[in-house]
């Protein structure tokens, strides 16, 4: 049995949301050399590596597994977990034959969801262990909220999840986080000469700690409410140009050494990052053949497992760019016919 003790340093799991445009994605872009998994297409303007075409569940999670083998970055950026939650939902209606997450009895589509979503999370958990900062961008909603004991309810922010799952998702997400970080307007009212109240200000600020009318928390010992800037947390953060300075106690002589801002990678866009790797072209026009034709990732697997190509439990993202062309791509009517005679 090995005993350790003292602080561990290790890549840090931040869950960033707030409202619509209020710049989750330009500040998820300052953490060390971030590569967003770009689920809804909102990082156009930021000069920032990405992939983009992510239209389902299974490409999704081989994304993430591939980017904790090869490591191309070291931070990963999923944008958001809300659109991620759809591409879940729409995999567990399909691998289950259902066209609604509703049309499961006694409300078991959402058990199958939350054990589906924890997928997600777990394969984020890998990222750490492989050196990785996971950033985890959300939306935020007002909800109407009751206490249990208390008479009467109120409005309270939290994670934009799907309206009947927010309850258990969300609060996955919130105890897998190391940091949940609410970002809002801060306005101001104030009344003019006539009396009349009106909202001032709208500074944006960051929210770091739980209150009735939010989430929030961190285990870094920061105070509640900070500027809604990377060099607020930057220093918790390990990565590239993040430099620890030394214990004042131990070495009072010394000065501590300046610390150096942190450098962005040179952009690359996803067209440079297919033309880098061919194969990650072929990969997404497989997986856009698939949801055009409605068919999981899990049946394709069977059936190449079936002809004694590849093992069952091997990802499609692991297969040979040639098979992928050849076989998958080039013989899909007879693949696809395959699939439909062994699911009837």
């Amino acid at each position: 049995m090995e005993i350790t003790s003292g602080v561990l340093k290790r890549p840090q799991k931040v869950v960033v949301y707030g409202p619509e445009g209020i710049g989750k994605s330009t500040f998820a872009s300052h953490f060390p050399d971030p590569l967003f998994l770009d689920i809804e297409d909102s990082t156009s303007q930021l000069d920032v590596k990405r992939i983009q075409g992510i239209n389902s569940w299974e490409m999704l999670l081989s994304l993430i597994s591939q980017i904790n083998r090869e490591r191309h970055c070291k931070t990963v950026v999923v944008d958001t977990a809300d659109w991620a939650e759809k591409l879940c939902i729409q995999h567990v209606c399909a691998v289950n034959k259902k066209g609604s997450i509703e049309d499961f009895g006694y409300g078991s589509g959402y058990v199958k969801l939350l054990e589906e979503f924890a997928k997600l999370l777990e394969a984020l958990n890998l990222s750490v262990k492989a050196g990785i900062n996971v950033v985890l961008n959300a939306h935020a909603q007002i909800r109407k909220f009751e206490q249990p004991d208390e008479m009467g309810a109120y409005d309270r922010w939290e994670l934009k999840l799907n309206k009947k799952t927010t309850a258990q998702t969300a609060a996955i997400v919130k105890e897998w986080a190391d940091a949940l970080l609410f970002i809002n307007y801060k306005t101001v009212v104030v009344a003019d000469d006539n009396g009349k109240k009106k909202g001032v200000g709208g500074k944006r600020v960051m929210y770091t700690q739980h209150a009735s009318t939010w989430d929030a928390k961190n285990r870094w010992g920061l105070p509640m409410e900070m500027p809604f800037e990377y060099e607020s947390i930057a220093r918790f953060i390990p990565g590239v140009g993040i430099q620890e300075a030394p214990d004042p106690a131990a070495e009072p002589q010394q000065e501590p050494p300046k610390v150096a801002k942190p450098q962005q990678p040179p952009a690359v866009t996803a067209e440079e990052v297919m033309a880098a790797d061919p194969k990650q072209a072929t990969i997404r026009k497989v997986f856009d053949l698939l949801k055009t034709e409605k068919i999981t990732e899990d049946k394709v697997r069977k059936a190449v497992a079936a002809r004694g190509y590849y093992p069952e439990d091997m990802s499609i993202m692991d297969y040979d760019q040639e098979f992928l062309e050849g076989v998958l791509l080039g013989a899909w009517p007879q693949i696809k016919a395959f699939i439909d005679q062994n699911n009837q």
